[in-house]
């Protein structure tokens, strides 16, 4: 298949003359960088306090913005690298692929609160003197947030990769690092960018959560943004609440503007298509780092540090270290699999000696309970699908329109929408709608993003010859629609279906219980059961409805999802 642009590493053009000040620029934020992970640093090495009082001034806010910041970036950097490695291994293992599909099926079912408080007690409890523990946590719960979408998208790109890429690879006797980097992250590059921002988005969900939690008399809480709008809410204090908000939208448009923009446009590159779209997706911040000498000179670095790497990768080992060397990888297999074994049958011990507390009551109310979330998971997908896919697949078609939207759509899918639950509750019990089923358009606020985000990827990897064929054919638009631009997007679409899923299940852990101004709204349901058990220490009645909640998620997901996966995949799939 001939490529557009090559998927790798190109010659840069030339800094021009006078770009000098843009180098200033970079070391100044190189500079700031580094003083703020110090600061940092110095935080978490603080002596851990028992509570801690959040300013709600507006001169606190900034410094709560960025510490929240800085969690969302380290988790991200956590979810990039286990995505990179957990991806790749179960693309090219078909045995491991048997086992860590299955298991990352159930650990994107396990909300959050079932991660929570384990983690929280047994990270204090390992950093007893310090906020390392709190704050190893936090980081962590927002990695949960974040990770699954993005793993499940590589593993997909992957496994797509087109055969004549990999025919490619062989025939010029690629080594596995220079298959990896030229061949497969570039093929699955525009998916993880997009998934990269609505995993972020997804990070940020649950902030409010993960940065002021509570169990049972323990109060956990961490200065950020989170911890902010939490107390606003707690106080009714609607100038801090828009404060915050405000806060929370600079933040995601900066971050937008400074990264995912510069990201999308520089992914551009790796598109494959046989003949080149007109106008592609542009940044500013792109076009100025083009223009460093500093970043050429890093490059060219950069460049020849892997490709020595690469040389070194490529060398063929003797047949008698290649066979050492599989020997090695069996036995670290052999013994990383026992030890997980071990852990999950001690952790499957501990679970039964839980659940046989639990009454016969107590089950039937969580059957109950499941079937109600399940209504509201489903309804909320519904109406999400119903709107995101004719405009994600108009708005990912053009380049101009994906420039002019992509910003709005960016901050309106970051932005936690826990914080304007009290706001959308308020609108929707003032309507007339019962909370039981007005908490579904909560559930939605959290899980549409998903489906828009994969759609705007499917869209926008469309091959532009594809739709030149269309218009040389004279297809009509609604033709058009019906043989390319639907089909194409499906593999795309049952992705951000299956995402969405999951979002909206986790949802219901905050869509199902709202409190405002010392009132508390409760629609029965699972997620409500999960938030009322978490907040009263009742860890039989949360373990079992976690384990509920995952095993739902899990048997939905193998039972329908993955076999609808596998349809789209073999039958729509246009890399295959």
């Amino acid at each position: 298949m001939p490529l557009a642009r090559r998927p790798g590493p190109q010659r840069r053009e030339l800094p021009i003359a006078g770009a000098w000040w843009i180098d200033l620029l970079i070391v100044v934020a190189l500079a700031a960088l580094v003083a703020g992970v110090v600061a940092l640093a110095r935080r978490w090495t603080a002596p851990l306090r028992p509570t801690v009082d959040i300013d709600l001034s507006l001169c606190a806010l900034p410094g709560y913005t960025l510490l929240s910041l800085a969690r969302g970036v380290a988790a991200y950097l956590l979810s990039l690298a286990f995505t990179l490695v957990y991806g790749s291994i179960a693309a090219h293992r078909r045995v491991a692929e048997r086992v860590m599909i299955p298991v990352l099926d159930i650990l994107q079912g396990i909300p959050v609160l079932g991660f929570l408080p384990g983690l929280v007690l047994g990270m204090v409890a390992l950093f007893p003197g310090s906020n390392i523990g709190l704050e190893l946590a936090c980081v962590v719960m927002i990695f949960t947030g974040q990770v699954w979408n993005m793993t499940f998208s590589s593993y997909g790109s992957l496994r797509a990769v087109p055969l004549e890429l990999r025919e490619a690879a062989r025939v010029y006797r690629f080594g596995w690092w220079k298959t990896f980097s030229v061949v497969e992250v570039p093929a699955a590059m525009i998916g993880l960018v997009w998934n990269s921002m609505m995993s972020m988005a997804g990070g940020w969900f649950f902030l409010t959560v993960n940065e002021a939690f509570t169990l049972g008399d323990h109060d956990f809480r961490l200065p950020g943004i989170g911890s902010y709008m939490s107390v606003a809410i707690d106080r009714g204090d609607v100038r801090a609440m828009a404060a915050a908000t405000v806060a929370m939208i600079v933040m995601i448009v900066v971050v937008d503007q400074l990264v995912w923009r510069p990201a999308l446009a520089w992914a551009q590159k790796f598109k494959l298509e046989e003949t080149e779209a007109d106008v592609g997706a542009t940044s500013w911040v792109l076009a100025l780092l083009r223009r460093s000498r500093a970043i050429a000179w890093a490059e060219q670095r950069a460049a020849r540090v892997l490709a020595l790497f690469e040389s070194r990768a490529a060398a063929a080992p003797s047949a008698a270290a290649g066979e050492s060397g599989r020997a090695a990888s069996r036995l670290l297999g052999a013994g990383v699999g026992l030890g997980f074994a071990a852990l999950a049958l001690l952790g499957a011990a501990h679970l039964v000696t839980m659940l046989h507390a639990l009454t016969a009551a107590e089950w039937r109310q969580l059957a109950a309970a499941l079937g109600l979330t399940f209504l509201r998971t489903y309804a909320a997908l519904a109406i999400g699908a119903l709107w995101t896919v004719p405009v994600g697949i108009w708005i990912g078609l053009s380049p101009a329109r994906t420039r002019i939207l992509q910003p709005i759509i960016q901050v309106a899918a970051a932005f936690p929408a826990p914080m304007i639950f009290p706001l959308v509750t308020l609108a929707i019990l003032a309507a007339g709608v019962p909370f039981a089923w007005g908490c579904v358009a909560l559930m939605l606020l959290g899980s549409q993003w998903y489906i828009l985000f994969n759609v705007l990827a499917g869209a926008g990897a469309m091959p532009h010859d594809l739709r030149e064929v269309a218009a040389v054919c004279g297809l009509g638009r609604w033709a058009r629609w019906r043989t390319l631009y639907l089909p194409a997007i499906v593999p795309y679409l049952i992705t951000g279906l299956i995402t969405a899923a999951g979002g909206a299940w986790n949802a219901s852990i905050v869509a199902e219980y709202v409190r405002y101004r010392g009132d508390t709204l409760i629609a029965p349901g699972l997620g409500s059961l999960i938030t009322t058990a978490t907040a009263a220490g009742n860890f039989p009645l949360l373990a079992a409805g976690v384990l509920t909640m995952s095993l739902g998620i899990v048997a939905i997901n193998r039972t329908v999802w993955r076999r609808l996966g596998r349809y789209a995949d073999a039958r729509f799939s246009l890399n295959r």
